[in-house]
């Protein structure tokens, strides 16, 4: 028996580890080195006794050669060496070399390496010419005999020119310093052997020689170019067993060699461990490898558990007393840091405890500090995610599991999210830790889509078997690696990363993959650390592998081995590949076994478990089994039954089965050790390549680990039993000789497909360096050989750019011909098309694409559809074998409906068959086909839906909803012909009479029939009730809709989608998907397509749907509608929309022509004072002031003026208003702007410009400010906003400053088609009505873009022709480029965030230093824009690119910002500008931006309409914002693109702008063709005229529906009616026609009104008269819907509870912003607060979130809500929340209601100071808590202090006193408190009539004589006067400003209002209130007086109360009792 190591010879060994160290030197040191090393092993070889004098003669002759002479020029050693490969490569395929063998090995006989590597060794053997010839003849075949000719003849040549090949050359090779010559020693030493080498020895020779892999010259030059300096400081990690209970201390260059054991930094190839026996079998080899041994660290060095310091930690290692050893040595950096890790440790050694370690310090970071330790800790649950990646579905069930029972305790929840385990977005929401496969994770994060989300909060990334970076695999785990890295760097967070391998030959190369820190996180651990020291064979049988000599020799070992190991008392486990294998394998056991008579060494019966062993046996249904486990035998695999496998593993634990016989399943998906197992074969049948593979490495290692139980064993044995050609590929693999390579190129081009559909890789420069992140790229710089890159090609491109853009531009252009992406030659500029997006999304190879290109067409059949399916790429494994024949035809026959061409004999006709039959629910009784089956069945789906989405993209009607059809037939199981109700668990009996007699009843005809109907009709009269039930339970939904032409060529269409039918949880699920669709008739186009989701709660509510369609030059006469169910078959609704009868508006295109006029000076003015307030900016009028000068300033003429934004309008406003002031000096000028922004704005430039120079006044007027009647008396410019002057304007009667206006600025006159435009219909309407009531010309100045219709709008306003200016919007002062960019994906929010880049990419290109403007659609936008744009300029090379000010200037501003958001932008240069924003903010962030200190300014779209703050390049990123009506995303409308677009350009800077817009891709037609052809301006008020017809009555204005009829004929509408009838649905244009429906508007409206109370009609007279309710809707500005809910819910009983319920379901709420899954935080957001929300069931409604939000309020908790911007949404509520309390105020004291109009009161102090009513007051003051309220009552001279209204009766310095004692009150804080306690109102009540009376607190009632005034029919009137004083504050302090309250919750100022209430306490009636306000024309009042009017009889007595609210401060409040007599009239 030889030994193994005779492989290596003693002198070979030595010499290849010697050299390979060698260190730095000088070349002549170098070679002296080598010449001695030489001469020491001749040495050795004499004393040895082996060398003789022809060997030693030898090595001399072969050393003389070298030539080492001292005075050899070694100047420049690269000289030679690079020579030689020069002239190697010219020559690289001369005839016999190496290259010419591997290129005829690979072209002629298509050999892979392996069987390259076996040619040589074959030619290496000194085997006879004849033993040559039959063995190449074996491996390249017969066809090939002329080749395997050649080689026979030429072998000697052939050996010679390769070995020479690798032999240093004796004249040139002067190696450079550093560089190994292990290769070419051996190759001598082997020569010299010779005849001695056997089949092992032959093929690592061989190997050495060709060296495919680039291992031995990596090895060699290779480590040189590394410069990998291996030290103990770099390496502290590496644990060996050899060297005890210490870590290795590394020294340079020593780590090959570490006593003989086969550890390498980099794979390099070395000899097995010491102790290895090879024996030599007549049929095998055996390789027996030794147990290692064990580590054993001393057990006080070991990590005890209740070391522990958290009770928390201790608790997730149950049962554990300490970690072992390795897990001590690595628990430092596992839990004590945040460092990567990289830990390469043996199977069973506990490196899942490695990955909890890290996940409990992962939880440590996201826990609520606290002292205790012994408590459960507060987790932020929803601030990080782990991702745990698992290398198969079975292991992570196992991994679920585990981790779930450890971590459950801390309420982690742990989630499985693989293929066959799908979690929704709610459960993945809910989800800590989540256990994936790799390519799920890919799926999961190559979506820019809700998952960016989830990636976002992901902090630990653990990879489990890394190492599966060499498998097919690897390319995903390189490919999600990089991408997490890259994300890293991008958002600048902090992710972990921790990989886990069983073995890893080149952990270092790995370790720099993962961005491992060498020094603390890359651990290394041999053999020794594996709990069970495992004890290896290795056989190789002998013979063809498969054949049944091969077969039998196996079957003999195995069962030899298995006899050998039970005798022993052992148990075994054997693993073979196939289910049948496993029975197989049993049986034939047993028949041997008995056969020679040792079945009694494996039987049971002598256990004492046996008899309830038997029992338990025998219920099982599984025969063979049964009498299998009787004696001693069993099996497992996956298709057993459940019970079985379960019972199988129970009896095995136990010990009673001796020999189990399994698949590999069992290794990974359950724990079940054994003594030894056993590897029966390596040869399976791989179902994904449709052929026999190798059984995969990982394999090995998770079947080896399997090997012993740590319990009862002290080794474990393995044994694995290969073919004798495998046997050095397993043995090389598992003795880690071979260094793992990257298979990322396999794959790359859909890798790099998914990288530009995600945004992250946009041109090839970005490419490369996403391939820098890649495994591929750390393996190219170690062995650049194996990836076609030579030495020379290295030495010029040190860091590979060459390189790895080669590869890259080869996947780009592979790509490009596949139409996935876009490639700008020039430029590099790579970009994203449908098909790729698709193939990433769906996860589809790019040969599938190509494939898709060739087969789809515009009509198609299922056939068609089903084959292309069949035979795309990802079914190319899939093989058809002969011995299926029968099975597949019988399956064709029966259960495929559709053709198949070719039949099933092929492998599409295959993978089309078993389709076909899976959706028929055929039974397949083949295992193999069953099998495929299951693969087939994962993937048909996503390439179906793959291709739905293609078609549908593509607008193809018939093909789209054909695929579609399949997509549901896969996923439900049924044909399209079915019945749709044979979804639903229905027996087979009931299905096939539903198809049977059944099939012309369709889902409504069935809901309209009985159960006795259905029952007769389905013959099966049981059934008619679960059948009704099942149609009603059946997804449908009903469709409405309406046409509305826009213009002749765009149609409106209006949909209503509601869902109607039964929803169940258990059917439905979460949410029901529906395609919407718009079909031509006659072509099949598809015009328009979205998804409709609906859920529970939208049963039976209708959802609002619109969209645009164009229409060409003839129109369809109807297009069809479509709502087709995503999930179920048979389910879609057909709405046909007739154009029949449709009549288009006639086209309008009215424009001005810019004239060639000479520049006007502004001398034109003719006013001194004008000209100084121009003069400021230019000298003369640009072209459109200097045209419409004359109409403006010259004539009082109406005037509408269209112009793009820009032109400068805003002096168009300011000669009209001078015309005004020179016409009428006492005249008012009103200015209406859309936005409060824009009124602000306006406000700041006429205040410092204008007013001060002409001596005028000016008053801002909007919900922020509202200044008393007073000063809009005296003031002369009022600008406003419409919603203020609407209801300033609705009392014109009684407002004398309304009458006196003579001028109305409308600025944005275009709005009047948008939400808004009634109001500003109204205001027009009503300054007609008023100026013809009172015959005063008011003059009318309208302020637009270029409008389509202003010839209509004109007409309107009363402008002539000469007055009416509509410019074209190519008329702007700056030339405007305009760039239209589409975007994929069907969710907004991805979408948006694949823009940020290109948006970053277009201020590089449009604008690099000028100003920038990016207009979003949200707040939230604003924010998540700028994170990203600050990202990527942190990657740039100027992260602060957009900073234009010093470091200095920088700190000053910050400190001046509130926002911190806007904070951290400002200091890259970024800019945030929204409504939410404070004053002060807005403010800053405009001065910065336009002072150009910061570059980019992020914007609503908001700021295009209310700041001038104009850019050279603007950028609108989203033509889409979040409707809070409708719960979706609609379009802007055209106008206000056009807006935000106007920004681009600035007069005075640029000569050019340029806008950018981003739109989604299936838009871009639509903004390139309309965007310059604007939409006319239609009217809306037809959709709001209740709340305008209310307001109207109750100004009096209209008295009856004929004046409200004569009213409308004042507005817009009447002018659009007979222009664009069918718009207002409208089918008779005549004046007749339009008389009617005007009447129908009126007739509807005051129905509503009345419905609400608000208005009452006389029958009569037909008199309408406003009611008080509709009073008070009209003066506080409130729908009529909203008084509505008053009356219904206000009563007199209500608490208060419900009066917040009642604010909050208020109208003016409902459009609240509920955005993308604010439900999710509302439902979380509501469990924190005291009260139930309004409805459980509704989250996403928005009075919900007004509950929840003032609640918040409430409590003080708005800075912790879950997002900002909820903080800016409370502000929005509280700013309309007093509005409304006021008016319910006003209610409920008019229906008479004491005791809820004092509750209202409560809840408006509450919602001042931001307390709840049961709040102690005091904690109003600044700077007290509940714990001060604690130290209550304070003493102050004598007096107790325990209530808020104390305080007036102490002096400054008591109070000073008081408040001192309490804690955490400093001198400033007592500052503070006092002068707010010095503004607290104290108010004084006298009565003054009839006699002065001064009413204090007392206990008895005032009594009062009142006097009647008058007699009316015997009642009398009384009058009862008061004044009210307020006093001034505390003795000593009086603050400025008295009446301001101190309300420091509430967004705005507040001052202070008595309300005074008279009720009657005993009958709860109001008598009378009023509102005083103690400031007028903004001077505080010290007194206010009122008189109140009662009614009572003669001589009666009546007891009132008096009470006096404060309503901006609680416990303020004062009540008297008054006893009123009312007396007789004398």
């Amino acid at each position: 028996m030889a030994t193994f190591d005779a492989i290596l010879e003693p002198s070979e060994h030595t010499l290849t580890h010697t050299l390979s160290q060698a260190t730095v030197q000088s070349p002549e040191e170098y070679w002296v080195e080598l010449f001695s090393l030489f001469r020491q092993l001749l040495d050795e070889s004499s004393e040895s006794g082996d060398a003789n004098d022809s060997a030693e003669e030898s090595i001399d002759a072969e050393l003389s050669e070298l030539q080492f002479e001292s005075s050899l020029d070694l100047a420049d050693p690269w000289e030679d060496l690079q020579a030689e490969q020069e002239e190697e490569q010219e020559s690289a395929e001369a005839e016999f070399s190496r290259e010419w063998l591997i290129k005829k090995c690979r072209q002629s006989a298509h050999l892979t390496d392996e069987g390259i590597t076996n040619v040589l060794a074959v030619l290496l053997s000194d085997a006879s010419d004849d033993e040559i010839q039959d063995s190449l003849l074996n491996l390249l075949g017969f066809e090939q005999i002329e080749f395997v000719g050649t080689l026979v003849v030429h072998r000697k040549d052939v050996v010679r020119r390769i070995s020479k090949k690798s032999s240093p050359n004796p004249t040139t090779s002067k190696l450079k310093p550093g560089m190994s010559s292990d290769v070419t020693v051996r190759v001598q030493s082997n020569k010299r052997k010779g005849n001695n080498l056997g089949t092992s020895q032959l093929f690592a020779l061989a190997k050495s020689l060709l060296d495919l892999d680039g291992s031995t010259m990596h090895n060699g030059i290779g480590a040189a170019l590394r410069g990998l300096d291996i030290s103990h400081d770099d390496f502290p990690h590496i644990y060996l067993t050899s060297y005890g209970q210490r870590p290795l201390a590394v020294q340079k260059r020593k780590l090959d060699l570490v006593q003989g054991r086969s550890l390498t930094d980099t794979g390099k190839r070395h000899a097995l461990p010491e102790g290895t026996i090879r024996t030599s079998e007549q049929g095998y080899d055996e390789v027996e490898i030794p147990r290692g041994e064990k580590h054993e660290l001393e057990y006080d060095k070991l990590i005890k558990i209740a070391d522990f310091k958290e009770e928390w930690v201790r608790g997730c290692f149950p049962g554990y007393k300490s970690l072992n050893a390795m897990q001590s040595l690595v628990f430092e950096s596992a839990f004590t840091t945040n460092e990567n890790l990289l830990i390469c440790a043996p199977t069973g050694a506990g490196k899942t405890d490695i990955a909890m370690l890290s996940m409990l310090r992962c939880i440590s970071d996201h826990i609520v500090p606290s002292q205790e330790t012994h408590v459960i800790p507060i987790i932020k649950y929803s601030e990080f995610k782990i991702v745990y990646v698992a290398p198969m579905k079975a292991l992570a069930a196992e991994i679920v599991s585990k981790f779930s029972k450890r971590l459950g305790g801390l309420g982690i929840q742990v989630r499985e999210c693989t293929g066959d385990m799908q979690l929704t977005k709610s459960e993945i929401f809910a989800t800590q830790v989540l256990v994936t496969t790799p390519e799920k994770w890919d799926v999961l994060t190559r979506k820019a889509t809700r998952e960016s989300e989830l990636v976002s909060k992901v902090k630990l990334l653990i990879i489990d078997e890394v190492h599966l970076l060499h498998d097919e695999r690897g390319a995903v785990l390189e490919t999600i690696v990089a991408r997490m890295q890259r994300s890293v760097e991008i958002t600048q967070s902090m992710v972990r990363i921790v990989g886990l391998s069983a073995t890893l030959p080149n952990f270092v190369d790995v370790a720099v993959f993962l961005k491992v820190n060498t020094r603390q996180g890359l651990f290394y651990f041999d053999g020794g650390f594996r709990p069970v020291p495992l004890k290896q064979h290795f056989i190789g049988v002998k013979g063809k592998a498969g054949s049944g000599i091969h077969n039998q020799t196996l079957s003999t070992l195995c069962y030899e081995r298995s006899l050998a190991l039970v005798a022993d008392g052992k148990q075994v486990l054997v693993f073979v590949h196939s289910r049948n294998s496993t029975m197989r394998t049993v049986e034939d056991m047993q028949q041997v076994a008995q056969a020679e008579g040792a079945a009694s060494i494996f039987s049971p019966t002598d256990h004492h478990l046996y008899g309830e062993f038997k029992r338990e046996v025998e219920r099982s249904k599984h025969r063979d089994l049964k009498r299998s486990l009787m004696e001693g035998f069993g099996f497992h695999h996956a298709g057993m039954m459940r019970s079985d496998r379960k019972m199988v593993e129970k009896w095995f634990e136990k010990g009673l089965i001796k020999v189990l016989s399994c698949t590999a399943t069992l290794a990974w998906g359950v724990n079940l050790p054994a003594y030894a197992v056993v590897i029966k074969g390596t040869q399976l049948f791989d179902t994904q390549q449709g052929q026999f593979t190798d059984l995969s490495v990982l394999d090995v290692f998770q079947i080896f680990g399997r090997a012993g139980r740590p319990q009862y064993e002290s080794e474990g044995v393995a044994y694995i039993m290969t073919s004798h050609e495998k046997l050095p590929k397993y043995l090389s693999a598992v003795t880690q000789q071979y260094p793992i390579e990257s298979r990322f190129m396999d794959n790359l081009p859909d890798h790099l497909n998914a990288e530009i559909s995600l945004g992250t890789v946009s041109s090839i420069e970005e490419g490369i360096q996403w391939l820098s992140y890649t495994y591929l790229f750390v393996r190219m710089k170690r062995n650049p050989l194996n990836y076609g890159i030579d030495w020379k090609g290295i030495d010029k491109d040190k860091r590979l750019v060459a390189a790895r853009r080669k590869i890259l531009v080869a996947a780009v252009q592979t790509l490009v011909r596949n139409q996935m992406i876009t490639f700008d030659m020039n430029t590099g500029v790579l970009g994203s098309k449908d098909l790729g997006t698709i193939a990433s999304n769906y996860y589809i190879k790019h040969e599938s694409i190509s494939l898709f290109n060739e087969r789809l067409k515009e009509r198609m059949t299922e056939a068609d559809v089903l084959r292309t399916v069949s035979e795309s790429a990802e079914f190319s494994n899939i093989r058809y074998r002969q011995e299926e024949d029968r099975e597949l035809k019988r399956l064709y026959q029966n259960g495929c409906f559709c053709d198949i061409k070719g039949g099933p004999s092929s492998n599409p006709g295959k993978v089309n068959t078993i389709i076909q039959s899976m959706i028929s629910r055929s039974t397949i009784e083949d295992s193999s086909i069953a099998s495929d089956s299951n693969y087939i069945s994962q993937n048909t789906g996503r390439i179906l839906r793959a291709l739905f989405e293609i078609t549908l993209k593509r607008g193809w009607s018939h093909s789209c909803l054909m695929i579609l059809s399949l997509c549901k037939a896969v996923d439900r199981k049924v044909w399209s012909f079915e019945h749709p109700l044979v979804q639903f668990e229905v027996s087979h009996e009931v299905a096939d009479k539903l198809d049977g007699n059944m099939r012309g009843f369709d889902i409504m005809d069935i809901r309209e029939m009985s159960p006795s109907e259905i029952g007769r009709a389905l013959r099966l009269q049981k059934m008619g009730g679960a059948v009704l039930g099942y149609a009603h339970r059946f997804p449908m939904v009903n469709l409405e809709g309406s046409v509305a032409p826009l213009t002749n060529r765009v149609l409106q269409i209006e949909l209503s989608v509601t869902p109607d039918f039964a929803w169940v949880d258990k059917i439905h699920g979460g949410a029901q998907s529906f395609w919407i669709l718009a079909e031509d008739t006659d072509t099949g186009h598809l015009f328009h397509s979205e998804i409709f989701n609906c859920n529970k709660k939208n049963i039976g509510h209708a959802t609002s749907i619109g969209f645009m369609i164009p229409l060409g030059e003839s129109p369809p006469k109807q297009i069809i509608i479509r709502a087709v169910s995503d999930r179920w078959m048979g389910s879609e609704t057909v709405l046909p929309l007739s154009f029949k009868h449709l009549i288009l508006p006639q086209h309008e295109s009215r424009h001005t022509d810019l004239l060639n006029l000479r520049p006007l000076p502004i001398s034109a003015l003719q006013s001194p004072a004008y000209e100084a307030i121009v003069g400021q900016k230019f000298r003369f009028f640009n072209p459109i002031q200097t045209q419409c000068f004359h109409a403006l300033y010259e004539t009082d003429a109406n005037t509408l003026i269209g112009a793009p934004t820009g032109s400068g309008k805003t002096l168009a406003a300011e000669l009209a208003i001078w015309r005004a002031f020179n016409k009428n000096s006492n005249g008012k000028i009103v200015y209406i702007a859309p936005l409060k922004a824009l009124v602000r704005e306006r406000v700041d430039d006429w205040r410092e410009r204008m007013t001060n120079i002409l001596g005028k006044r000016l008053v801002e007027l909007t919900g922020d400010v509202t200044p008393d009647t007073g000063v809009l008396e005296r003031t002369d410019i009022i600008i406003t906003t419409p919603e203020k002057w609407d209801g300033i304007s609705r009392a014109w009667q009684t407002r004398n400053y309304v009458r006196k206006v003579s001028l109305v600025i409308i600025d944005e006159i275009h709005l009047l088609g948008g939400d808004r435009g009634p109001i500003l219909e109204v205001i027009i309407s009503r300054l007609n009505f008023v100026s013809n009531s009172t015959n005063a010309k008011v003059r009318v100045v309208g302020l637009s873009t270029a409008l389509a219709n202003a010839g209509d709008l004109g007409r309107w306003l009363n402008v002539q022709s000469n007055s009416l200016f509509n410019f074209r919007h190519s008329v702007r002062p700056v030339p405007l480029t305009i760039h239209i960019d589409g975007f994929t994906g069907i969710h907004y929010c991805p979408r948006m965030a694949t823009m940020n880049k290109p948006a970053f990419g277009a201020i590089l290109e449009h604008s690099p230093d000028k100003p920038v403007l990016i207009f979003v659609s949200s707040r939230r936008q604003t924010r998540l824009t700028a994170q990203d744009l600050i990202s990527l300029c942190a990657m740039s090379d100027n992260h602060r690119r957009f900073l234009r000010m010093t470091d200095d200037e920088l700190n000053s501003i910050q400190s001046q910002i509130r926002e911190q958001a806007l904070r951290h932008s400002i200091a890259f240069g970024i800019g945030l500008h929204h409504a939410g924003l404070t004053d002060g903010d807005r403010k800053i962030v405009q001065e910065l931006f336009v002072n150009q200190r910061i570059q980019v300014l992020v914007a609503t779209s908001t700021l295009a309409w209310g700041v001038n703050t104009p850019a050279h390049l603007v950028i609108i990123k989203g033509t889409e914002y979040y409707d809070a009506k409708t719960k979706g995303y609609v379009d802007f409308p055209l106008t206000d693109v056009l807006q935000m677009m106007g920004r681009a350009g600035r007069p005075q800077y640029d000569d050019e702008g340029t806008a950018c817009i981003f739109v989604h891709d299936v838009k871009k037609e639509f903004y390139k063709r309309f965007l310059h052809s604007p939409f006319p301006v239609e009217s809306a008020l037809h959709k709001n005229f209740d709340d305008h017809l209310n307001a109207e009555i109750s100004s009096g204005t209209i008295r009856s529906a004929a004046d409200a009829v004569e009213y409308l004929s004042w507005t817009y509408l009447f002018n659009r009616l007979p222009l664009n009838p069918a718009y207002y649905g409208l089918t008779d244009s005549s004046p007749d026609g339009v008389a009617k429906y005007l009447s129908r508007l009126v007739k509807t409206s005051l129905d509503e009104l009345l419905g609400s109370s608000c208005v009452a009609v006389d029958d009569a007279t037909c008199v309408v008269e406003s009611t008080g309710s509709g009073k008070i809707a009209a003066f506080y500005y409130l729908s009529h819907h909203t008084l509505r809910l008053f009356h219904a819910e206000l009563t007199a009983d209500v608490q208060a509870s419900d009066v917040l319920e009642v604010l909050s379901s208020a109208t003016e709420f409902a459009e609240l912003p509920v955005r993308h899954n604010e439900d999710i935080l509302n439902r979380r957001l509501s469990e924190e607060l005291p009260l139930p929300p309004i409805s459980r069931n509704n989250w996403e409604s928005p009075h919900v979130k007004t509950q929840l939000l003032l609640q918040c309020h409430f409590s003080r908790i708005t800075g912790q809500v879950p997002i900002t911007d909820y903080i800016t949404d409370t502000v929005s509520i509280l700013e309309q929340a007093v509005r409304v309390l006021q008016a319910m105020i006003a209610f409920s004291a008019s229906m008479g209601n004491l005791a809820t109009t004092l509750k209202v009161i409560e809840l408006l102090q509450c919602v001042k100071q931001g307390r709840w009513p049961d709040d102690d007051p005091f904690l109003q003051l600044p700077g007290f808590t509940e714990d001060s309220i604690q130290e209550f009552p304070l003493r102050s001279k004598g007096k107790v202090l325990d209530c808020l209204p104390q305080v007036f009766e102490h002096s400054q310095g008591e109070l000073k006193t008081a408040f001192g004692k309490l804690r955490g009150i400093d001198q400033e804080a007592l500052k503070e408190i006092i002068n707010v306690v010095a503004r607290l109102p104290l108010f004084r009540a006298q009565v003054t009539s009839p006699d002065l009376i001064e009413l204090r607190a007392v206990s008895e009632p005032v009594e009062l004589n009142l006097i009647p005034t008058f007699d009316d029919a015997g009642d009398s009137a009384y009058q009862l006067a008061l004044r009210i004083r307020r006093f001034e504050g505390l003795q000593g302090n009086k603050p400025s400003n008295l009446t301001r309250a101190y309300c420091p919750m509430f967004p705005k100022p507040q001052h202070e209002s008595l309300i005074l209430i008279l009720g009657n306490p005993s009958t709860d009636q109001v008598i009378a209130v009023k509102r005083l306000p103690f400031q007028r024309n903004g001077v505080p009042q010290k007194q206010s007086s009122l008189t109140v009017r009662l009614k009572g009889k003669p001589g009666e007595v009546e007891h009132v109360r008096l009470f006096m609210c404060v309503d901006g401060y609680m416990g303020l409040d004062q009540a008297y009792d008054l006893s009123l007599t009312y007396e007789r009239l004398e």
